[in-house]
């Protein structure tokens, strides 16, 4: 395999899709010593045929706002590779998707989902839509319209979507009800993250964070190192950084920073849990605003407009919002303020600048597919549960979300470990994945 031609060769095929090119890269020149030593991969086109994706459904989403004028958005869904599993993979609605984002993430979700151990693809949908400032009746009705025009190439055994960003639990809501509807059978595995009265697994909503921070931990413990009174800054206030913070400071940690689109609020004392209650109720606003927290907390918590979370002295960093988040110039200024850690916990959080910045500076770093894969892992599990008719407790999910995590950092460590004895937990979760894919898709033969 030689990374320039196909990366050439895929630039040609798709013009200025940044992010889906940038994704790839990473994980080609990642995987490029050990694929070059598996020649059935070579014979088989393995990589030619793991980087594109199945199918791409693109459709048009019209909905009525409250004034009653007509809207326009566009959807997609991305159905990416199926080697392994149906496919799976969240529903983001945010202005600036496109389909270069959504096949990116689809593209990520791929190797995520095999790092997990369960029999998962990998895909993402989304639309264009906004929903920040919008009415409860404006987002049911965009949901509904959204879901007409997707229903009919999902399903249990085909493709099961889940939540993303702008993509919670009122919208999965929505989606559900609209697909039941349509599809006039009752299943509640089609979509995962779903409310508990309607077949949702305890644990679900925290589930990304919460596995965030096993993995955090696990890296921290294998470097001789605890997260008990460190300090930690977080990037976002939805349900993965609330569940980030949640954990972080159940296991002992400071989060003294989160972020959002409008700037940063600075918590010198520490997040108490009456903040991490507060912050879902920051996100169901629609206001996506973190200066609310400061609004709510005026003695506890500085608002500086403007401002990342990378810009608060810490000892660990969180990416827990948006694609290429963290850029070379934020990681040079955690590295100035004596950052040792950062964990992607979003996909992709790093741009390839900052993560070179980490890792050129011996600071531990572990990529989003690993870090954050606890929450698809969970809804694998609300999947099984769904299928089998049960409901598992609190414990058992945690448990089981526990085991997948020290797997997928097992899985990292035994592919990653450099011959100076340094883990490269990047090349550890590409390869992981990589390989379960590969094969799978080796044994299936030529289709």
């Amino acid at each position: 395999m030689e990374v320039k031609k196909i990366m050439a060769d895929l630039e040609r095929k798709h013009p200025g899709e940044s992010e889906f090119l940038q994704a790839v890269q990473e994980v080609l020149e990642s995987i490029e010593p050990i694929y070059n030593q598996h020649p059935e991969f070579e014979a088989a086109k393995i990589v030619e045929r793991i980087v594109e994706p199945d199918r791409v459904f693109t459709f048009r989403v019209t909905w009525v706002d409250d004034k009653g004028e007509v809207q326009t958005n566009i959807g997609y869904r991305v159905q990416f590779n199926s080697a392994i599993g149906p496919y799976k993979g969240g529903i983001r609605f945010h202005k600036a998707v496109n389909l270069s984002m959504l096949k990116f993430l689809g593209f990520e979700q791929t190797f995520k989902n095999a790092l997990t151990t369960l029999p998962m693809g990998g895909g993402k949908g989304g639309s264009d839509f906004d929903p920040v400032g919008k009415s409860n009746g404006e987002i049911m009705r965009f949901c509904q319209a959204f879901m007409t025009e997707l229903w009919n190439n999902i399903g249990v055994d085909t493709d099961i979507p889940a939540g993303d960003v702008g993509c919670g639990g009122r919208e999965i809501g929505f989606l559900n009800g609209m697909y039941q509807k349509l599809a006039r059978k009752y299943h509640t595995g089609v979509m995962t993250g779903k409310g508990m009265t309607w077949g949702g697994s305890i644990l679900r909503p925290e589930a990304t964070g919460f596995g965030a921070l096993y993995f955090t931990n696990l890296v921290l413990k294998t470097a001789g190192k605890d997260i008990k009174d460190k300090t930690v800054a977080i990037s976002g206030f939805g349900n993965v950084a609330w569940g980030a913070a949640m954990k972080a400071t159940e296991l002992g940690g400071k989060v003294v920073a989160i972020s959002g689109p409008d700037g940063v609020c600075h918590i010198p004392a520490g997040i108490t849990a009456e903040m991490i209650d507060y912050m879902p109720v920051m996100r169901s606003s629609n206001r996506n605003k973190v200066q609310d927290l400061a609004d709510k907390f005026p003695s506890l918590v500085t608002f500086v407009p403007g401002k990342k979370a990378w810009s608060v002295k810490c000892d660990i960093a969180l990416p827990c919002a948006f694609q290429n988040e963290l850029n070379g110039d934020d990681a040079k200024e955690l590295i100035a303020n004596g950052t040792w850690c950062c964990c992607e916990v979003s996909n992709m959080g790093c741009t390839p600048e900052a993560i070179h910045e980490f890792q050129s500076n011996g600071i531990l770093f572990a990529p989003g597919k690993a870090v954050n894969a606890g929450g698809v892992a969970t809804s694998g599990l609300e999947m099984t549960q769904n299928c089998m008719h049960i409901s598992w407790t609190g414990k058992e999910v945690d448990e089981r979300l526990h085991h997948i995590m020290e797997s997928i950092h097992e899985a990292c460590v035994t592919f990653g470990t450099q011959p100076d004895g340094h883990i490269d937990y990047v090349k550890g979760a590409n390869i992981a994945g990589f390989m379960k894919v590969a094969q799978a898709m080796l044994e299936q033969g030529i289709i």
